[in-house]
């Protein structure tokens, strides 16, 4: 119990220490490596839960797949970082406007916290026995049966963002050839074969 005390507080204040020197750190390249960091502290953390497939799905997914996809993209990206830091003060207004919005909302969740605290218990889902339910099972039974709609809702903020990446990343160029479906699917024998005759010695 004490060993599992001690990991508690080194991985809890790590990941707290990470999670800050994210946002705080100059470069984005050290910034990912941070986030890594972190990841990797949550991930202890659930294992101490006793939840080890939210663990090793965190580090397979986000450490494995989205932060070194992060990490790459910052890599290769020629970010003149004087430049954008030249027009901070432009949108510091409406930085700070959003960040009061996002703490307005924070106040009132907490504010709801302290004066309900039964909704606690309304809230929580039993956590099964292990020898009668597994990990995975448990969250594939609440997650698509309580919060099915939460998780489709997800998805679709998932969908609109990635569609979203590609509209603001696709560049149209005006000499590029690009395929027309439509003039392929109408090709016939005549518009799609075409005999030349070569005399010999000579090219087209």
């Amino acid at each position: 119990m004490i060993l599992a005390t001690i990991a508690f507080y080194i991985f809890a204040a790590v990941a707290v220490v990470a999670g800050f020197l994210v946002i705080a750190s100059r470069n984005p390249v050290h910034s990912v490596l941070f986030l890594i960091l972190a990841f990797f502290n949550a991930a202890g953390l659930f294992v101490l839960m006793g939840a080890e497939f939210l663990a090793l799905i965190l580090l397979i997914i986000y450490v494995g797949a989205v932060a070194v996809l992060f990490l790459f993209v910052v890599m290769m990206l020629d970010i003149d970082f004087s430049e954008l830091r030249e027009g901070f003060l432009q949108y510091l207004p409406v930085g700070a406007l959003i960040g009061l919005i996002v703490l307005m909302e924070l106040v009132m969740v907490f504010g709801t916290w302290a004066f309900t605290p039964e909704i606690a218990a309304v809230a929580a889902s039993p956590i099964p026995p292990l020898n009668e339910m597994s990990n995975v099972e448990a969250i594939g039974q609440v997650m698509y049966t309580q919060y099915v709609y939460f998780f489709q809702a997800a998805g679709m903020v998932l969908l609109v963002a990635m569609i979203g990446a590609i509209v603001l990343t696709l560049r149209k160029r005006p000499n590029a050839r690009r395929q027309v479906i439509a003039d392929q699917v109408a090709r016939t024998k005549e518009t799609g074969l075409e005999i030349r005759k070569v005399d010999p010695g000579q090219g087209l």
